[in-house]
């Protein structure tokens, strides 16, 4: 970050608000395929399993956050693999249809051996312009609202070859490209090393959990059912007109973020809400209902006295009659989560009823044990919710750097 002290305010004209020193004159707006060739579309292949060598990248492969491709589940192309398929070096992808149109990924070396799919569109930078300031050209507030405009169609959005191959932007000489994009990625490896060590820390609590929690028949503790510990409380369902601009905020999986709360995305109800359903400081709310699996189930500890409520649909209030912490970390564990979703089949929309909670049974030690137990875990989630927050600054820095370094 010591380089950002060397940044100066830009001039009126073509230039952006912040710049280095040294560097004269406009940027040049330019057409997304003067800067880039190809705009080519991938292999439409079936993915299969993993042959070690040959990796397939989907939309889905590539992460809504960091924008890298995920490794942790690769997948390769069925059929006969044509080279002409292969990502490269200066290489950035572009998703052409669904809800993540516009989404964008810049390929690394580190990331290996890569065939693109047939709903992703490759560029690649020419010798003229660096790829990775090309690339965080497509993380500005002015890309996606131009990904919004020109993906609005009837039924499902999209943006084809032509469309990406015509965007404008502002490019400056390549030696100034080169200076930002050296800037910004030795930011974006800052906020990836903040990533990491979060994976770390929740990696290395998930494996105390497993010892401190083991499956049923290996416990050391006698069981009890969950639902002599806690009240399970299902909130009301609100309708657009019951949306306010203050009142109750109301509580969505939205808010559950990396072992804590966050009110980033918040909705409120001015209504009345009835004592029962006002969550409380020691409450536990959880992800009860989503489209999405892998959000089923999340939980968080309320921290604080404030006027909430959740919605209904989808999350639960687990009121606890024990010690609060203790049941809040055995319900992030994977004995648990074997009780909850063991008959959850393929359903598109995944669900715990209360019947599902009523039949989960606690380990239950000593006072003095469940104390120590939730101590040990609560110190996990500070450094997790600490870590996670710095990363967050991180990226709301990232967007404002992006905001005055380009035009």
């Amino acid at each position: 970050m010591g380089e950002n002290r060397s940044l100066s305010n830009g001039q009126e004209g073509n230039v952006p608000k912040l710049r280095f020193p040294g560097f004269e004159g406009e940027w040049t707006k330019k057409r997304l395929s003067e800067v880039a060739t190809g705009f080519d579309y991938g292999m439409n292949a079936a993915a299969i399993k993993f042959d070690g060598t040959n990796q397939y990248i989907r939309i889905t492969d590539i992460d809504d956050e960091s924008r890298c491709y995920n490794q942790s589940n690769p997948v390769s192309p069925a059929g006969i693999l044509d080279e002409k398929y292969l990502v490269g070096v200066n290489d950035i992808l572009f998703a052409r249809t669904g809800a993540s149109t516009g989404k964008s990924y810049l390929y690394k070396e580190t990331d290996g051996k890569l065939y693109f799919a047939g709903f992703l569109i490759r560029v690649t930078v020419n010798a003229e312009n660096n790829s990775i300031f090309v690339f965080n050209t497509t993380l500005t507030q002015k890309y996606n609202k131009w990904v919004q405009l020109t993906s609005m169609r009837s039924g499902q959005p999209g943006i084809n070859s032509q469309e990406y191959a015509s965007y404008t932007d502002f490019y400056p000489m390549l030696n100034e490209q080169n200076k930002i994009a050296k800037f910004l990625n030795m930011f974006e490896l800052r906020i990836s090393k903040q990533r990491q060590l979060i994976e770390t820390l929740k990696k290395y609590k998930r494996g105390l959990l497993d010892k401190i929690f083991p499956p049923k028949k290996d416990s050391l503790f006698p069981t009890v059912r969950l639902s002599k510990m806690a009240d399970f409380l299902q909130g009301l369902t609100y309708s657009p007109i019951d949306i306010a601009n203050s009142g109750y905020l109301v509580l969505r999986s939205s808010n559950i973020q990396n072992a804590a709360l966050s009110f980033d995305d918040c909705v409120y109800v001015n209504m009345e809400i009835p004592t029962h359903l006002q969550v409380k400081q020691g409450d536990i709310i959880m992800c009860v209902r989503n489209g999405s699996k892998k959000l089923v189930g999340k939980s968080a500890k309320i921290p604080c006295e404030m006027p909430m409520t959740t919605w209904g649909a989808f999350m639960m209030i687990i009121r606890s009659k024990i010690d609060c912490s203790y049941i809040y970390q055995y319900l992030n564990s994977q004995a648990f989560y074997s009780q909850v979703f063991k008959d959850t089949g393929t359903a598109t929309i995944n669900q715990i009823t209360k019947g599902i909670l009523n039949e989960c049974e606690l380990p239950l030690p000593p006072k003095n044990e469940r104390d120590r137990i939730a101590t040990l875990l609560d110190g996990f989630d500070k450094r997790i919710e600490s870590t996670y927050f710095s990363l967050l600054k991180m990226q709301d820095l990232r967007k404002s750097l992006l905001q005055q370094l380009f035009i």
